[in-house]
């Protein structure tokens, strides 16, 4: 509630300062919807429908060892949690591995250590796609080359370091939680804990990859779906035809939208997050590629609509299917991943 509603009163700060130095004219605005190529939209929301397949397909085979379900029959997990994130913010991220631990009857701290192990292949075929395409584009076909060249450098540099350090926790987990630990613990017993307990919880996701090729099939179904994440946000952008700069994106220009929008999702915060992720998206367009300020901002609102909000129509109607109320399986999800990091809290950290 207080981050909401500092981030509302900034956003309410950076109306006024704007209102009398940005001309924007709803007309317009309107005018580039309306002229908008909608079957390209079709095309970006079919992609990222496909995409929640290859997840739901990915989350099975990463539980495969501990008990073997359908590619698919993990879908609506995916949907309702994803719909419920949209709708109530980042702090229903635990929702997803709750339904799935109580659909599969497995245990919820394995189902949590699953869900690190998801973030961590999405990060790095996200950062993979983003530096491989930026590297490899032409010169001249990005604003400020130097600057994005050195930021795909560094994004492939992270790529690498992330790999390096998952071989590490697979291989030495306990000695790897135990260092970080005792480094962090200098600032905070506690936090050293909490950092050590993600690493051995990280380390037991890892124990669903028990052999290369498990680990190859993952990564092709991460890197499947970013490419139609991807591929769903170059085709919405693309479709505002009324705009010469968002008409004729390229693949390379669109990696930093991508980049942009997903950094600006970090911190979601419920409704009032859309619009704080639709002005930085929008402005990034109209800084980077001097896209119109009614063009910049009815692409990003579209963006928001295909990848992020699309799902949650979807999302309501699975769940009255299942009988799943989203507003109480957030507070259970939540209650549940507070009671399990409690139980493995040592004593004088809790005292503390």
């Amino acid at each position: 509630m207080i981050l909401g509603l500092v981030a509302l009163a900034a956003l309410v700060a950076l109306l006024v300062w704007g209102r009398g130095r940005i001309h924007f004219d709803f007309g317009v605005f309107r005018a580039q919807l309306a002229l908008a190529d909608w079957r390209k939209i079709g095309l970006a929301f079919a992609c990222i429908y496909a995409a929640y397949g290859f997840r739901s397909a990915r989350w099975a085979l990463l539980i495969r060892h501990s008990k073997k379900v359908p590619l698919f029959s993990l879908l609506g997990t995916q949907v309702i949690g994803f719909a419920t994130v949209a709708l109530i913010g980042r702090v229903a991220d635990p929702v997803r591995p709750y339904l799935v631990a109580k659909k599969t009857g497995l245990p919820l701290s394995s189902q949590f250590a699953v869900y690190i192990v998801e973030r961590l292949f999405d990060a790095g075929s996200m950062a993979l796609i983003f530096s491989a395409v930026i590297l490899l584009a032409p010169a001249g076909a990005m604003p400020h080359p130097e600057i994005v060249k050195k930021a795909g450098v560094w994004g492939m540099a992270a790529t690498v370091l992330g790999g390096l350090f998952l071989v590490a926790v697979r291989m030495a987990g306990g000695v790897v939680a135990w260092f970080f630990e005792r480094i962090f613990g200098l600032l905070s017993k506690r936090l050293g804990h909490a950092v050590a307990h993600t690493i051995r919880t990280f380390r037991a996701g890892l124990d669903t990859m028990r052999s290369f090729s498990d680990f190859g099939i993952a990564s092709a179904l991460s890197l499947t779906m970013w490419g139609l994440i991807t591929l769903a946000y170059l085709e919405t952008t693309q479709a505002f035809v009324a705009s010469p700069e968002l008409g004729s994106m390229t693949l390379a220009k669109c990696m930093l939208l991508l980049a942009f929008s997903g950094g600006a999702s970090v911190f979601q915060l419920p409704v009032l997050g859309w619009f704080t992720q639709i002005g930085l998206v929008a402005a990034a367009m109209s800084s980077f590629y001097g896209a119109a300020p009614e063009a910049s901002t009815a692409c990003a609102a579209m963006l928001l609509a295909v990848t992020f909000l699309g799902i949650i129509p979807v999302g309501l109607i699975w769940a009255q299917f299942e009988h799943v109320s989203l507003r109480k399986i957030a507070v259970e999800s939540k209650h549940a991943s507070e009671e399990l990091v409690g139980e493995e809290s040592p004593d004088q950290d809790v005292a503390l």
